[in-house]
């Protein structure tokens, strides 16, 4: 398709941006007097704004909020286009917010201008060439709940409350990743806002080096409006929830061990989580089978061992993705960090459990309120689905399972315990799978969407890096994305 393109507002004189930052409250006013009717901006001081301004600057993990100047909830490509423009030729501080499940601080807030992307909120299904365009203010819930009634499905998160925007401009593991690959693998059209306001549907026909760069590359490229997704046949699934105690934690972290290393069936996937809640440990196991029955085998491991709670059932996608409790700790702070594994293996599960008990009594008396540790085994071939090239993962001739680790406190004076705990705890894992043999692993690539706030561009990105740059250069010559959080090429 031809791109699509916005007339300039602005001179070039103008674009030539000047060195000096604007007023930002002047920059709230100047866009709420240049976008249409579509859209609209709120300010924290006006009584009638203040439940939308507060919903727009909200976040799921409290500590990855900031108090904005005003918030702009854009209703059109066209208007993102103009807020650009303006916060450009101001050099406005602004953050870009999807569903709002960041957790590093300042990557999607601000205290300058915070776009919400709410309003961007259709989902719309194309039988004929099997994709559906998905608006970037949605979480992958809604997604899930229009697309079941045409008995098809995309890529996206597998717990609930995960939105759109960032998952997938990161990478994007799923429940379907086995068969399919991440979601970056199966975009076929970014709508893009370009920072000079232009707004362009960008394909691998149309524009192949952009194409790559925002598949992983996340913000630094413009403001993804909507993607184009292939679609999938969906049927009922079987799985859920499974909650155990201390006293069976060595026999789930065996049953994760035989599944990473026996299962074959690429419809078939895990999260084992280990836990730190109350003073104690405990595992949350969701199991799932991309079809209303498993064969037999594949899960008896797990569903011999006396569980606390089970919630296992067959049951419509949207159904399983909310069983996971993943919003039982929204509203206060948190951190997410990882550490890249090649494989699993005892040794390094049993320094997982370690972790989790350590830091968990550790930081408890910090305002620690839940610590834990997903596991996350995948097949080796998830990255051979797609043979297009994308910024993350830098490579695809090895694959690392993103071992997530989450951490949530109460307290705002304890964040620099929490921040600096969380990345210790990563060294320390990395070292025990470096002594086992696991070589490469602190260099390996780093899930983004996982990524703690100082990770090294090189670790997301590796030998993509020069590229993703020089494609930066070109479409956002003025830096005009520097100007919000993230990753920063």
């Amino acid at each position: 398709m031809k791109a699509l393109t916005l007339p300039l507002l602005f001179s070039l004189s103008v674009l030539a941006f000047p060195k000096h930052k604007g007023n930002v409250t002047d920059a709230c006013t100047q866009i709420a007097h240049s976008v249409s009717s579509l859209s609209d901006v709120y300010f924290p001081l006006n009584p009638l704004d203040i439940l939308l301004y507060t919903k727009d600057i909200s976040h799921w993990a409290s500590s990855s909020s900031a108090p904005a100047a005003c918030s702009v909830e854009p209703g059109s490509a066209e208007d993102v286009g103009i807020i650009l423009q303006i916060l450009g030729s101001t050099r406005t501080p602004f953050a870009v917010k999807g569903g709002g499940h960041a957790s590093n601080p300042n990557f999607s807030s601000t205290t300058g201008v915070q776009i919400a992307m709410y309003r961007f909120s259709e989902v719309v299904y194309d039988a004929v060439e099997n994709t559906a365009t998905i608006g970037m203010g949605l979480i992958w819930d809604d997604v899930y709940a229009v697309l079941a009634d045409y008995g098809v499905n995309v890529l996206g998160g597998r717990v609930t409350g995960v939105g759109v925007a960032g998952f997938t401009l990161g990478g994007g593991y799923s429940w379907k990743t086995n068969q399919y690959g991440l979601t970056v693998d199966t975009v076929t059209a970014f709508e893009l806002v370009k920072p000079d306001g232009c707004v362009a549907n960008v394909t691998q026909a149309s524009d192949p080096d952009l194409f790559f760069a925002l598949k992983g590359g996340l913000n630094n490229y413009g403001i993804v409006t909507q993607i184009t997704l292939q679609t999938f046949p969906q049927t009922q699934v079987w799985g859920g929830l499974i909650t155990y105690t201390a006293g069976h934690i060595p026999a789930v972290l065996n049953a994760t061990q035989t599944f990473s290393s026996n299962v074959t069936d690429p419809k078939a996937a895990i999260i084992t989580t280990a836990n730190f809640l109350l003073g104690e440990a405990g595992i949350t196991q969701i199991l799932f089978y991309d079809g209303p029955t498993p064969p037999a085998g594949i899960f008896d491991q797990f569903l011999a061992i006396p569980a606390f709670t089970k919630d296992i059932s067959t049951r419509d996608f949207l159904s399983l993705v909310k069983s996971s409790p993943s919003n039982a700790t929204a509203g206060i702070r948190g951190l997410f960090n990882s550490a890249p594994l090649a494989q699993l293996s005892p040794t390094l599960l049993d320094a997982i459990l370690n972790e989790t008990t350590f830091w968990g009594a550790q930081l408890s008396s910090h305002s620690g309120l839940f610590i834990s540790y997903d596991i996350e085994p995948f097949r080796q071939d998830i990255l051979s689905h797609s043979t297009l090239p994308s910024a993350y993962p830098p490579t695809r001739s090895t694959t690392y399972l993103p071992l997530n680790l989450y951490y949530a406190w109460t307290s705002e004076s304890s964040d620099g315990q929490f921040h600096d705990a969380i990345k210790q705890s990563v060294d320390h894992i990395t070292k025990v799978a470096l002594a086992e043999g696991q070589a490469g692993v602190d260099t390996a690539p780093v899930y983004p969407n996982y990524a703690v706030y100082d990770t090294p561009l090189e670790r997301l990105y590796g030998d993509n890096l020069p590229k993703m740059r020089c494609i930066k250069a070109r479409v956002d010559p003025h830096n005009v994305m520097g100007l919000a959080g993230g990753f920063k090429l």
